[in-house]
C-alpha cells in the first residue's frame, strides 16, 4: 500500500506535433495565396497575440495557435543568426 502522506509525482512529456518552421512556412503560404504581406501579418500576430490577423485559408490560424509566440520568435532570431551572423 502507498504512503498516503506522500505527494506522487507524474511526470507527462508532451511530445510537440509540429515544426514551428513547418508552422511559419505553412501560414506563410497561406497568406500569400490570400494576397496579404505575410511578413507584416505575422509580425502583427505576434505583437498582439490576436489570432485574426493570420488568414483561416488553409487552417492557417489553427496551425499558427498550435505553437507559442515565444516559440515563433525563437525560432526566427536562430535563423537569423544562423544565417547572417555566423556567416560572416
Amino acid at each position: 500500500m502507498q504512503e498516503i502522506h506522500n505527494t506522487q509525482f507524474i511526470k507527462v512529456q508532451r511530445k510537440q506535433e509540429y515544426q514551428v518552421s513547418d508552422v511559419i512556412e505553412s501560414v506563410y503560404e497561406s497568406l500569400k495565396e490570400k494576397g496579404y504581406n505575410p511578413v507584416s501579418q505575422i509580425v502583427g500576430y505576434i505583437m498582439s497575440g490576436d489570432p485574426t490577423y493570420i488568414t483561416s485559408h488553409n487552417g492557417a490560424r489553427s496551425l499558427i495557435m498550435r505553437a507559442e509566440r515565444d516559440e515563433i520568435i525563437e525560432m526566427l532570431l536562430e535563423h537569423y543568426i544562423k544565417s547572417k551572423l555566423e556567416s560572416e
